[in-house]
């Protein structure tokens, strides 16, 4: 029952480069050439972006046109078809001044010339890599940098594919950053100081803007909430959720009517502020006085928000909004993104427990996540509902974003394994991490990294496109291993 809120396509770019000197020595070239540029095209269209393609470019006047063109058409990513030799001036215009990311692609009709019939027309025809060091040599005398190189067939060819298709991924992630709206609601929670981030700051390396939010904004609406929006969300949890007997955690017990309906409540409340504020996610703490409509609303989050997560909208705890911008991230890359931090080692097995008390991504849970009811939130004032799960077996990537001492953001990435086994019912997530070459090893070089405590956490291993999109924002990245 629950559906995405948010679809996000990004827009690319897409042209072929040519020396025009050959269509007039050549019949047919040209349009031999046309009909392999619109195939690499539609390669592109079936990653879930929007495409602009600007045809061809032979020669620099048309390469300043084509400049203006995508200036004005909102794009994320160049590609530059390399579809045979074209001289730099096809492309250093655009290179120069176009301050997006640009991937070269090289993809040749054969897997090889047929020699005993070969000719200057078919060569011409596979010479896709002939100009590559040529631009790309261009492009670092321009101070510029050409952010990947696909190098391929154009048919049949797997892992070029898969390289375009990871770079329509990293265009839906910047497509979400760009004027993205990541509220921030309420205030660290107290001695955190990991947690502090400068909101210019985030605009300044991500694109985006932090609405500054009163819990009284989420009250407001709390108070408008209607009983048919809380049945109609009480209907989502219970076909979302199990709601089993409590098990060896005195803390926990059997979800009650009353923190479910709550729960729903706030939920309901949490769209309505979403809508309302046309947010693209939400970093919120906030503790209030005791039996205080505050308290009442603000501790009771976290089944909307795993909703919410799992609808596109990243929303996390404590305030962090660094993490909630790696969660936007792994969302948009399609592996979810649930809020988590390190819980005990399990030296026996070789695994740690990594999790968090909420709010997490349901799209990626294995089986029906859990709610149970907490006699008391640990470490912080409340109770109420919990979402307990694990993550889907299999691989696992993380996502931490922090600061250094210059103030200048970081990333700090790692992958795992999501081992098979029990979790303690404690009303939290927890996934069994496994790490090479082993848990401590790793954990002693991610924490030397000076990370904050929270990281996103999804499925896959994506270490390597993420280091790609903080190439492409000028962040710092680092792949811990």
């Amino acid at each position: 029952m629950i559906e995405r809120k948010v679809q996000t396509k990004g827009r690319i770019g897409a042209f072929w480069v040519v020396h025009n000197t050959y269509f007039g020595q050549f019949e047919g070239l040209e349009d031999n050439l046309k009909v392999y540029h619109s195939v690499f095209v539609e390669k592109l269209r079936k990653n879930n972006v929007d495409v602009v393609d600007f045809g061809m470019v032979d020669c620099s006047e048309r390469s300043y046109e084509v400049l203006r063109e995508m200036k004005a058409a909102n794009l994320d990513v160049v590609f530059c078809n390399m579809i045979t030799y074209a001289t730099s001036s096809t492309f250093a215009p655009i290179m120069r001044d176009i301050n997006l990311p640009v991937v070269l692609v090289a993809l040749q009709p054969r897997d090889h010339l047929d020699y005993s019939k070969a000719n200057t027309f078919m060569q011409l025809e596979n010479d896709n890599i002939c100009s590559v060091p040529e631009f790309t040599g261009v492009a670092v005398r321009l101070g510029k940098k050409v952010n990947d190189v696909i190098i391929g067939t154009l048919y049949g060819d797997a892992e070029a594919e898969k390289e375009l298709a990871e770079w329509c991924s990293i265009a839906n992630v910047l497509h979400s950053l760009k004027g993205a709206r990541m509220g921030l609601m309420g205030h660290t929670m107290e001695a955190m100081y990991d947690m502090h981030a400068d909101p210019t700051a985030v605009s300044a390396a991500f694109g985006l803007h932090v609405p500054l939010l009163e819990v009284d904004d989420v009250i407001a609406l709390h108070d408008t909430v209607t009983e048919d929006e809380i049945q109609a969300k009480l209907k989502v949890i219970d076909e979302e959720f199990e709601m089993p007997e409590p098990k060896s955690d005195p803390v926990t017990m059997k979800l009650t009517d009353e923190d479910k309906y709550q729960a729903a409540k706030s939920a309901v409340a949490l769209d309505k502020l979403v809508e309302k504020y046309n947010l693209t996610g939400l970093a919120y703490y906030y503790e209030g006085l005791e039996d205080g409509k505050h308290r009442e609303v603000s501790s009771t989050f976290i089944v909307g928000n795993s909703i919410l997560n799992a609808q596109g909208v990243p929303m996390c705890g404590e305030f962090d909004i660094k993490t909630c911008i790696a969660m936007l991230i792994m969302d948009r890359l399609g592996i979810g993104g649930s809020f988590a931090e390190f819980h005990p080692f399990d030296f026996e097995a070789g695994c740690i427990l990594v999790g968090h008390d909420g709010p997490h991504h349901l799209a990626i849970a294995e089986g029906k996540p859990v709610l149970r009811s907490l006699k008391k939130y640990h470490g912080k004032p409340g109770h109420g509902a919990s979402v307990e799960f694990k993550l889907k077996e299999g691989p696992i990537t993380m996502l931490g974003i922090t600061q250094t001492a210059d103030g200048k953001f970081k990333f700090v990435i790692g992958e795992g394994q999501s081992q098979h086994g029990p979790i303690p019912p404690t009303g939290n997530t927890n996934t069994r991490g496994v790490f090479q070459p082993d848990v401590k090893t790793f954990i002693k070089k991610w924490v030397m990294e000076g990370p904050t405590h929270h990281y996103a956490l999804g499925l896959g291993h994506k270490a390597e496109t993420i280091k790609k999109i903080a190439d492409v924002l000028g962040i710092e990245a680092v792949i811990v291993k």
